[in-house]
């Protein structure tokens, strides 16, 4: 059974960086975490970026394009996500997601099959 869980959410002023971190319970395929989403009360879950196998090819919505960067840890059942310049706006609750569907969008939901329970990010202005 994969299991995922996030770490590095916080409170941090706009400008600020975090450092999110995605760890497997497993080092398999199925269980490795390739994506990022975040969600806030209300709204839909929203695709932030993913990366390709081995780690190769990253995704990054148009909203944080140039602000994150998503990286595969070694081993490779961990996933970061380096938020720097952060907005009001990214204030979420953030989950890291394993198991793609082959061929699916990056940024629905529905194409991943696990999810963490989400770390909280909160930017204050």
């Amino acid at each position: 059974q994969a299991q995922l869980r996030e770490s590095g959410g916080g409170s941090v002023q706009a400008g600020g960086s975090l450092r999110l971190s995605c760890t497997a319970s497993q080092v398999t395929n199925n269980a490795r975490p390739v994506a990022w989403f975040r969600q806030i009360p209300g709204k839909e879950r929203e695709g932030v970026a993913g990366i390709s196998f081995g780690g190769t090819i990253p995704h990054y919505a148009e909203s944080v394009r140039g602000r994150f960067t998503i990286t595969q840890g070694d081993p490779p059942n961990v996933l970061y996500l380096q938020m720097n310049n952060l907005e009001p706006d990214d204030t979420a609750m953030y989950y890291c997601a394993a198991d793609r569907r082959s061929g699916g969008d990056w940024f629905l939901p529905a194409t991943y099959s696990f999810w963490g329970q989400g770390t909280q990010v909160t930017v204050s202005s």
